[in-house]
């Protein structure tokens, strides 16, 4: 059988066999000329050995002589686009490192609430003597403003003297530490939402891994 099939190549005619060991080749083994195709501003079609500068950055795709694709260029991307790229990468990396570091560290989802209570426990107690500084400062300024009201130019009295130095200065710095702990307080009660809500994440992620590695 081996031999009748060899005997019976030889009749088949040259061009046949020419175009079916071109189509057999693999596409980017063409050792023919290089030609483009690309689409203008209008939606037609072109073909050439080179590209118009204008389209230069545009998709195009690489065509062999017997008009196979054999490769397609993407369009050159904006800064823009290119800084969006790196940033998706970026998180990609960073996620693949998150991912790492919860399968790692926890055994069980009872873990990570552990871990949630404990830092919103000091979270709470953080804010709880901050609230009491708050309400110390509130009550010495109060003292020091009825203090105020005997001196010039709070005090009605003409007899009344001006203010002194080290009152002044004592309402002022109280002033400025009461503004200081209120943003302070602001910013702790925003700090336990954000540690809730990154806690519910991670163990959103860390059920949807274990579902993943369960099902491989």
């Amino acid at each position: 059988m081996i031999l009748r099939a060899r005997h019976l190549l030889l009749f088949v005619p040259a061009a046949l066999l020419a175009t079916a060991a071109a189509l057999a080749a693999p596409p980017n083994q063409s050792k023919g000329p290089v030609t483009y195709r690309w689409v203008d501003d209008q939606g037609v079609v072109h073909y050439g050995d080179t590209v118009p500068p204008q389209y230069a950055a545009k998709d195009r795709e690489i065509i062999n002589p017997q008009g196979v694709p054999v490769g397609h260029l993407d369009a050159q991307k904006t800064p823009e686009q290119l800084a969006a790229d790196e940033r998706q990468r970026a998180e990609m990396i960073k996620q693949k490192q998150h991912d790492t570091f919860l399968v790692t560290t926890y055994t069980s989802v009872k873990d990570i609430e552990a871990l949630r209570d404990a830092r919103l426990d000091q979270l709470k107690t953080q804010q709880s003597a901050g609230q009491q500084y708050v309400e110390s400062l509130r009550s010495r300024l109060t003292a020091l403003e009825a203090r105020a009201m005997n001196f010039r130019p709070y005090s009605d009295s003409a007899n009344a003297r001006r203010m002194p130095d080290d009152l002044a200065e004592n309402l002022v710095r109280t002033v400025n530490e009461l503004q200081v702990q209120a943003g302070a307080l602001a910013a702790r009660a925003s700090e336990e939402a954000d540690v809730r809500a990154q806690f519910d994440a991670d163990i959103a992620r860390y059920r949807e891994l274990h579902t993943i590695h369960s099902a491989n």
